[in-house]
């Protein structure tokens, strides 16, 4: 029988191997593989029916503000039997600010990649239902980007409640130190 790192070694090299443009690094036992985003779609696909990676557990973005490319996209794949992992990376230009949709490939993935598009701006091409999931139709802005303020940024638009800059005492979920319980702590009690 084997070990779980030894399934998940045998898996990356077996798609390493028919992808091999693909790069594999291993740190603490996890192996990511950053692939092209032009081919993502046919290697999640290899993946999910060679390998045996029946799951896509969570799909993510990174902003490396100030450097090229500026975004990436990660995706979490797992074998439900067995639960060997790989991560996936691809990375994301500003200028292309697009990766290829992989609903075709998991059906899950369609609201996680609406997320990454509402709140990271990152485009899925493809998707079925490309709109946002969380801000209203209509927000200009992506509340995850690394240039979006703290503090949140005046915005009008007729008909929409919130319309000025939300009281987040600082920052998001953010609790100041001290205090008698968890609930004096919290941001909403100051106030």
């Amino acid at each position: 029988m084997s070990t779980l790192s030894e399934l998940q070694t045998a898996a990356a090299e077996k798609i390493c191997t028919r992808f091999p443009q693909i790069t594999r690094k291993e740190f603490r036992g996890d192996i990511t593989l950053t692939i092209r985003p032009e081919d993502l779609v046919a290697a999640m696909r290899f993946a999910r029916d060679t390998c045996g990676f029946d799951m896509l557990v969570c799909v993510s973005s990174v902003d490396h503000l100030g450097q090229e490319p500026r975004y990436e996209v990660n995706y979490t794949i797992t074998q439900a039997e067995t639960g060997a992992n790989l991560l996936v990376r691809t990375p994301v230009s500003e200028a292309e600010n697009a990766v290829p949709s992989v609903v075709p490939v998991w059906r899950s993935a369609n609201w996680l990649e609406r997320e990454q598009y509402d709140l990271m701006g990152i485009e899925f091409t493809g998707h079925p239902d490309l709109r946002r999931i969380m801000m209203w139709e209509g927000y200009p802005y992506h509340p995850l980007r690394k240039d979006f303020p703290v503090a949140g940024k005046d915005f009008e638009q007729a008909g929409v409640a919130f319309t000025q800059k939300a009281p987040t005492g600082g920052a998001p979920f953010i609790t100041v130190p001290g205090g008698k319980t968890a609930a004096d702590r919290e941001p909403r009690s100051r106030g």
